[in-house]
């Protein structure tokens, strides 16, 4: 079977219009890798006015004030925005501008549920509007969690859509509904299959909208094969994993990928110097004008650390916080960006200043995303002690970089980095299991003392820069899951 499929991707951020993490990167480059193999492919996210610049990102009007009804007795209006993420991939924004541009942050209302049910519903009437009739239409985390129940229920006779098989990726389980799901009181907690409350009932912030997805999709996915392993336990399931195991003939794990074209040293406007894994001396010249930009001491023969990502328990912070007054004993540079957990950042900055040679703290996602390619051209480590993972993407495109990961053995980081054998010479990181800091202190002691032999180094950051990480093996087994469904 290979005809062209018809494609629908809905999520609720797309880089580069909107980004708070890896969902968005996902959301643009699978999309893109599909379009190349041939198929047909929409993405619908909504327009958050504070964030996506219309003119900028050349958005034209595509439908005025259309009519959204969400139930018996609430309806809204929406404008329908359309952009090109490429040639022939166009992306389509849904304007409301009481939902989706009062704050200039993507999440965090305290009605976050009535927000991405509006999204959810309004984005099936796009599908109709256009009259796409899709193959597949790809829910990507908790926020598109209704759609897939929508289909079997209020929107089971739409023409339109009465073919569309769903597919519901979990980024990240945690993740539920609009706040924290071990909040929602035992009395209040949605089984998932009474109707949906109207927009003023308070009971519709307790609907979970990723249990929902699980219950109702043709197929579930996740990001990493072990990832799928892990949340059908009890301890990595986030009190979903009965309902998983129940399902689990129709769940999978597919690894992500990352852009190669957007993650480029060869061609990255962003680095001092640019080179490829056959010039990796490249990577000296971008540490200078790091360390220099950070106000660093300049020296291209001490090893730098760095750390991009949400400042969370979840990526590992306790850890690199309880470890800080070892890692300050080291001859090394550690560089932090990334915005998140209050606590934490405060105890960073504390050592930061305590230590303002050696640690570099920036709490901000916008630099993150300014910085991020030089970080990772400049630094020799990729530091990520995650406590759970799903895949995470930065340890690919560090490697991409030539920046060595060190992380823990779980999840979507236990599938794509393999532990540094330097009598085999073998892996690409360095890897530890336990979840503390004395595991991830030896994991560190053990990549220095690598460090010290400069051919054995040189043949590692070779390697994982000559490392196939791109979309277009992922995006190949997507295309298989959409054929296994359709079937």
């Amino acid at each position: 079977m290979s005809k062209k499929l018809k494609i629908i991707h809905i999520a609720s951020e797309v880089a580069p219009y909107s980004k708070t993490g890896g969902l968005a990167d996902v959301a643009r480059s699978l999309p893109k890798a599909l379009n190349r193999l041939g198929h047909e492919v929409r993405i619908i996210t909504p327009l958050y006015g504070q964030v996506i610049d219309k003119k900028k990102n050349n958005l034209r009007l595509l439908f005025k004030d259309v009519t959204v009804v969400l139930n018996s007795a609430e309806a809204i209006k929406v404008n329908y925005w359309q952009a090109y993420l490429m040639p022939g991939l166009p992306v389509y924004f849904i304007e409301n501008k009481k939902y989706f541009s009062k704050h200039k942050r993507l999440y965090g209302s305290s009605r976050e549920n009535a927000r991405f049910l509006v999204f959810n519903i309004a984005a099936l009437k796009l599908i109709s509007l256009l009259k796409f009739p899709a193959d597949i239409i790809h829910c990507h985390d908790w926020q598109t969690g209704l759609i897939p129940y929508f289909l079997k229920t209020d929107f089971r006779y739409s023409k339109t859509l009465k073919n569309a098989k769903t597919i519901f990726t979990i980024h990240n389980l945690i993740f539920q509904l609009g706040h924290n799901w071990w909040e929602v009181p035992a009395a209040k907690k949605d089984y998932g299959r009474t109707r949906i409350p109207h927009l003023s009932d308070p009971d519709l912030e307790n609907i979970n909208f990723a249990k929902r997805a699980i219950l109702s999709a043709d197929i579930i996915n996740t990001v990493s094969e072990q990832y799928r392993e892990e949340i059908m336990t009890k301890k990595f399931g986030q009190d979903l994993h009965r309902i998983l195991q129940n399902r689990q003939e129709r769940l999978f794990g597919i690894i992500n990928g990352i852009d190669y074209n957007a993650y480029n040293p060869q061609s990255d406007k962003g680095l001092a110097k640019r080179y490829g894994y056959e010039t990796i001396l490249g990577k000296k010249d971008n540490k200078k004008v790091l360390q220099k930009k950070f106000g660093l001491p300049i020296n291209s023969e001490v090893p730098v650390f760095c750390t991009t990502s949400r400042v969370t328990f979840q990526k590992g912070f306790e850890l690199i916080i309880e470890l800080s007054p070892q890692l300050m004993r080291l001859d090394a540079q550690f560089i932090i960006i990334g915005a998140g957990d209050k606590t934490y950042l405060s105890a960073l900055q504390k050592i930061s200043k305590k230590y303002p040679k050696k640690l570099i703290v920036v709490p901000s996602h916008e630099q993150n995303q300014k910085y991020e390619t030089l970080v990772y051209a400049g630094a020799d480590f990729f530091l990520l002690p995650s406590n759970h993972e799903p895949c995470g993407i930065n340890q690919l495109i560090a490697m991409r970089y030539g920046c060595v990961p060190i992380v823990r053995e779980i999840g979507g980081l236990y599938d794509t980095v393999e532990n540094f054998s330097p009598a085999g010479k073998r892996g690409t990181g360095f890897t530890f299991k336990q979840e503390d800091e004395f595991a991830l202190f030896a994991a560190i002691i053990r990549a220095l003392e690598n460090y010290k032999n400069k051919s054995l180094w040189s043949s590692l950051v070779k390697r994982i820069m000559k490392q196939s990480n791109s979309w277009e093996i992922p995006a190949k087994k997507y295309l298989e899951l959409y054929k296994r469904v359709l079937k």
